[in-house]
């Protein structure tokens, strides 16, 4: 495990040093661990969760607490909705971005989907993440999801105070 984390560690682009690498993905495998027992893939998931979310303006915590709301670390979760994925994303975003033949519950296309959607409607409610939440959820007007979003990354994933 120890080689396999280095290895993770060097290749990991979306850190600001090594050190930033090693501490955030050491502390977030382990809180990770009753979902996911295998510890390379936590470690490789985790990097795509944290690359994602950067790249989408996103801290990586809030996505595992939505990944953890939505479908419990299930990749291929399939709600009766039609949802897919970690994120469980809806169908109909792949003609709305016009890649129609992606495939949502491949890990990396569903986390890029997942974390560019809540970055639009992030962006779209002007920094209100309750709304932006309950907009990527379905439920705008409601603050029943949010708040589970909310309570899942203050009890598990949250690594600093929250600024919102």
């Amino acid at each position: 495990m120890r080689a396999f984390l280095e290895r993770s560690i060097a290749s990991a682009t979306s850190f600001e040093d090594r050190f930033d690498a090693e501490v955030w993905l050491f502390d977030m495998q382990t809180r990770l661990t009753p979902f996911m027992q295998d510890p390379e893939e936590r470690v490789q998931f985790l990097t795509l969760v944290h690359r994602e979310a950067l790249a989408s303006d996103l801290p990586p915590e809030l996505v595992l607490a939505l990944i953890e709301v939505e479908s419990h670390f299930d990749q291929f979760a399939v709600s009766r909705a039609g949802a897919q994925g970690y994120m469980q994303v809806m169908p109909f975003w792949k003609d709305e971005i016009g890649r129609s033949e992606d495939n949502l519950t491949r890990s990396d296309t569903n986390l890029r989907y997942g974390c560019k959607i809540l970055q639009f409607y992030w962006q779209r409610e002007s920094g209100d993440l309750h709304r932006a939440l309950a907009a990527y959820n379905g439920s705008l007007g409601s603050t029943v999801y949010s708040n589970k979003v909310y309570r899942a990354w203050q009890s598990r994933w949250r690594m600093a105070p929250l600024d919102w």
